[in-house]
């Protein structure tokens, strides 16, 4: 932004100081308030003009800025002053809005002929275009050190055809250039996914042998999850691209291309001399396409070139390669993040499968990174849980030392350990326990009732436990109620029948209100003969 002019009153006071007192400069910036600059510029232009102190008394204050800041006329068209200009403003708008349409400025004239019959003629009307643009922001011609950058960006690219069906199936040709020799990678992939957009990268450094400083996409979805102007946010998986390789990840600007004017350019290259080329071609399988793609791609980078007289590649191998970073020894393994919510059973879902994480998580939100092979879990940047990757739908893959402790506890009772356990207090109370689960239809609903009779010897001996379980089984009735009944009545301290007598024999009752067989005989049915 220019600064504003001073007023000629304190451009006099700064000839005066000048000429008439003998200051420095400084003192008279201190005096009138401006910079030392500002002083030494007034100053210059009044010796260039000729003027001195005290200034002729006819110079008056239009004619003193007129000579001090001379301004050039304006130039005045050959045709006259009288033909209407168009809106070069609506023009470029015109151009940029409708540059898919291939919109000339030749059509553009056309139109605004139309309107005016008697306006410029082609010629005149893109002179007046062009200097209308000039005033224009000016472009800045980017210079790039050798091995800082390399411009991603994707573009439209061919078809591969469907063998079976003969359906075409559209591609996206993925480009990197570097900013100094710009030696050029490309690719064809199917889609701009995230896997895609990744290996498309791992298989770039791969064929450059070395890696940038700095990484300069465009704002795909792939790479930054939120475009901004100043601080873009990475995909974590994109983040741990740049991290595995030491590199820096800065995104172009949203819809300013000029940011990475480099692999634009590199695009524009790519299309000429590589689909171009291929353009009368057809291809059946992805892999047969990239192998022609990367024979122009070879010939593309040991071309030279017009102006340097120079290859892509001895250029990349002069400047880029020796200030490069190396490949790191491990390969890069692709890894995805999620964001999974903690379910109250303690377990995360991913592809209808569900692994467990420590308890004291439920009803919180975590990371996963997830691979071919494992799943990591991460809360507040600290891994919480690891696990085998599973890719069998509807199944659980738990961790003991995930679970609260009671239901650890329920996780080893099992019939065994139940009966084993009952045997300590007597062979009866293990032969009820093991009576009682046996009689479910399955064991698991005989645990709670198994256990309910061991928490009754915490109120009982062991002896009053073992006759109470005998008794139990005697009249055959194994559960956990019957037990409580027999010890809060004591009749588990009332002997039991002699021992040679069986539960089968028939057992004679006496009382006032039973009738006996001999009624039943004295009262038969006369009707019946």
């Amino acid at each position: 932004m220019a600064h504003e002019r001073l007023s000629m009153r304190k451009i006099k006071e700064v000839l005066r100081l000048k000429y008439a007192c003998g200051l420095s400069h400084e003192r008279i910036a201190a005096s009138c308030g401006i910079s030392q600059s500002s002083v030494s510029k007034y100053l210059q232009r009044a010796q260039a003009e000729g003027l001195a102190w005290p200034l002729p008394d006819d110079l008056t204050d239009d004619v003193l800025d007129a000579r001090l800041f001379r301004v050039s006329p304006v130039p005045i068209p050959r045709e006259g002053p009288t033909k209407p200009l168009p809106d070069f403003a609506e023009v470029h708008e015109e151009l940029r809005t409708h540059r898919r349409l291939n919109l000339t400025l030749e059509q553009l004239w056309q139109e605004y002929r139309e309107c005016h019959p008697d306006g410029y003629a082609y010629s005149r009307f893109c002179d007046h275009y062009r200097r209308w643009r000039r005033t224009l922001d000016p472009v800045m011609r980017q210079t790039h050190p050798p091995g800082e950058k390399l411009f991603i960006d994707y573009t439209d690219g061919l078809f591969v055809i469907n063998p079976f069906s003969g359906e075409r199936l559209p591609t996206d040709l993925f480009v990197a250039t570097w900013g100094a020799s710009c030696l050029t990678y490309a690719e064809a992939t199917f889609t701009q996914s995230l896997p895609a957009w990744m290996g498309s990268h791992v298989r770039a450094f791969d064929y450059f042998g070395c890696v940038p400083q700095v990484l300069v996409p465009d704002n795909l979805k792939s790479g930054v999850t939120r475009a901004c102007r100043y601080e873009p946010d990475l995909n974590p998986t994109y983040a741990d691209l740049a991290a595995h390789y030491g590199v820096a990840v800065i995104p172009a600007r949203p819809y300013h291309p000029r940011d990475k004017a480099k692999v634009e350019n590199g695009v524009l290259v790519a299309k000429r001399w590589i689909l171009s080329a291929l353009r009368h071609r057809s291809f059946y399988s992805l892999e047969d396409l990239n192998k022609a793609i990367r024979e122009l791609l070879e010939k593309l980078n040991t071309r030279l070139m017009r102006k340097l007289k120079k290859s892509r590649r001895d250029l990349f191998e002069t400047l880029d390669r020796p200030a490069a970073r190396p490949l790191p020894q491990d390969p890069y393994v692709f890894a995805e993040w999620k964001k999974a919510g903690v379910n109250i059973d303690y377990h995360i879902e991913i592809d209808h499968h569900y692994y467990s994480v420590p308890f004291r998580y439920v009803r919180q939100e975590v990371e996963v990174r997830l691979t071919a092979t494992t799943l990591e879990v991460f809360k507040s940047g600290s891994r919480i849980a690891a696990h085998p990757r599973s890719y069998t739908q509807h199944a659980h893959t738990t961790l003991r030392d995930h679970m609260p402790s009671a239901h650890q506890n329920h996780l080893d009772w099992n019939p065994s350990r139940l009966i084993r356990w009952a045997e300590t207090i007597g062979p009866c109370t293990g032969k009820l326990v093991g009576t009682i689960i046996a009689d479910k239809p399955h064991p698991e609903l005989g645990y709670r009732s198994s256990l309910g009779v061991m928490r009754l010897s915490r109120s009982y001996p062991k002896e009053r436990m073992e006759a109470a379980a005998r008794r139990a089984l005697f009249y055959r009735t194994c559960s956990f109620r019957s037990m409580k009944s027999i010890l809060e009545r004591g009749l588990d301290q009332v002997p039991l029948p002699a021992s040679d007598t069986t539960v089968s024999a028939p057992v004679v009752i006496v009382h006032d209100n039973i009738r006996g067989a001999d009624y039943f005989l004295s009262h038969e049915r006369k009707d019946i003969p």
